[in-house]
């Protein structure tokens, strides 16, 4: 589907009006290459990997040859090719936007270890394209938490869960079925409790449960119901509660519990509370003026 930057800037053909191309790499995973693009007109050159490639098709359709064959992929469709699988890429009908990784083989390997509980070998996938809404839409959104940088906990799970169902349901690795960890889980969940304004890290709570990545977040959403990261947004909002009631501002507040910003904070406040943090803490201040002011002449005061 691509090739790597070209080191020599003159080898680089300009981009057609409309048209973007933006490699990142997430801190949560440097070895990781991702990479946005919309192209109307760009025609790949027949190339190869060392990694994986795999993404997905958010709007248009790209065609692509490689291993013999002609393949298409639009919205709702995962893309693959093998390491050293020979590809190129081009537009179709007006051009397409897509996100994409490139996952090492021993990225790949060591997760698909982790979800078939010890008997994975190198994954393999047999199809170049396949109709996955559910797990294209997983991935875009993996991918765009990736990208903004803002809550990287959440950006590793999602990942993890993406690629888990990938290797799950398109390669021929079987998931582990799970039996209850609720001594691992509880202390991940203890640690989330005690470290909620921390930047936490998925593989750090996997070593405190003695789980893998992924088993962790299967084991977790078992025993608690939710996610480490939905576990860990839900006790950041109730402290944010707390502090807001004291009177802090919801910048100082969002800072304090450890959301990235005001509008991290807005977001999940919102969507909990259902109000938005400035109009809690002007609520809450409201009722405090009410109840404390004295009671005009002559009303009778009951006891509470």
């Amino acid at each position: 589907m691509n090739s790597a930057p070209s080191t020599d800037l003159h080898d680089v053909p300009p981009l057609a009006p409309g048209e973007s191309a933006r490699y990142f790499v997430s801190p949560r995973f440097p070895d990781l290459d991702c990479l946005t693009a919309t192209f109307t007109t760009h025609t790949y050159a027949p190339h190869t990997h060392d990694t994986y490639v795999m993404g997905a098709v958010g709007a248009g359709v790209e065609v692509w040859n490689a291993r013999g064959r002609k393949h298409h992929a639009g919205p709702g469709d995962l893309l693959f090719n093998l390491p050293l699988d020979v590809h190129d890429g081009m537009p179709q009908d007006g051009g397409y936007s897509y996100r994409m990784t490139y996952p090492s083989e021993a990225f790949l390997r060591d997760l698909a270890t982790d979800i078939s509980g010890g008997r994975a070998t190198t994954p393999f996938f047999r199809d170049n394209v396949v109709r996955d809404p559910e797990g294209a839409a997983l991935f875009e959104t993996a991918h765009r938490l990736l990208e903004s940088g803002h809550d990287g906990l959440a950006a590793e799970e999602m990942l993890v869960a993406a690629y888990g169902r990938v290797l799950s349901l398109h390669t021929r690795i079987g998931m582990l079925d799970l039996g209850r960890e609720p001594g691992p889980v509880a202390r991940v969940a203890r640690a989330i409790d005690e470290r909620y304004a921390e930047d936490l890290r998925l593989a750090d709570l996997a070593r405190l449960a003695g789980l893998s990545t992924h088993h962790l977040i299967r084991a977790f959403r078992r025993e608690v119901g939710s996610t480490p990261h939905a576990h860990l947004i839900g006790v950041r909002v109730r402290r944010a509660r707390d502090l807001l009631r004291l009177g802090e501002t919801p910048a100082a507040v969002a800072s304090a519990v450890g959301f990235s910003d005001q509008a991290h904070l807005t977001r999940a406040f919102k969507a909990r509370i259902g109000v938005p943090p400035g109009a809690y803490r002007r609520a809450v201040f409201e009722t405090s003026r009410f109840r404390s002011r004295p009671p005009a002449p002559g009303t009778a005061v009951f006891p509470a």
